[in-house]
């Protein structure tokens, strides 16, 4: 039998947040998906967002492109990273609203593949129960 889990990790508080574990993400309400997400050409080609051949013109242009469509919010020219844009509540344009689930997950960004093992507190994540 498994034993519920009550911690409720604040977002903002790296030192609340709890240790991953293997299967933590089916009872979380998805909180890591309301942290800003920085993507690279290959991510947003992956996610369908852009093709090959538009990956080939130039960056700015490409982000001026997808700020418009309001799907990147930022782009950092220095390193050449986007980060995507949000709802108004904070969620990834991505996340299901209803099942708190990715509608990409197949296609999900390096960042979010890589999310625990890399990021604010490496191992760690902002666990909240649904």
């Amino acid at each position: 039998m498994k034993k519920a889990l009550i911690h409720h990790s604040d977002l903002e508080r790296l030192g609340s947040w709890f240790k991953y574990r293997a299967g933590l993400c089916d009872t979380c309400r998805a909180t890591c998906c309301t942290m800003p997400v920085e993507v690279k050409l290959s991510d947003l080609v992956r996610m369908g967002v852009i093709d090959e051949f538009e990956a080939g013109e130039p960056p700015k242009q490409i982000a001026k492109k997808l700020q418009k469509a309001g799907i990147v919010s930022h782009f950092n020219f220095k390193h050449c990273i986007f980060t995507l844009a949000q709802r108004a509540n904070g969620d990834c344009r991505y996340l299901d609203a209803q099942t708190r689930r990715c509608t990409i997950y197949e296609k999900r960004p390096n960042t979010c593949r890589n999310h625990p093992q890399i990021g604010p507190r490496p191992g760690f994540c902002a666990y909240q129960a649904r």
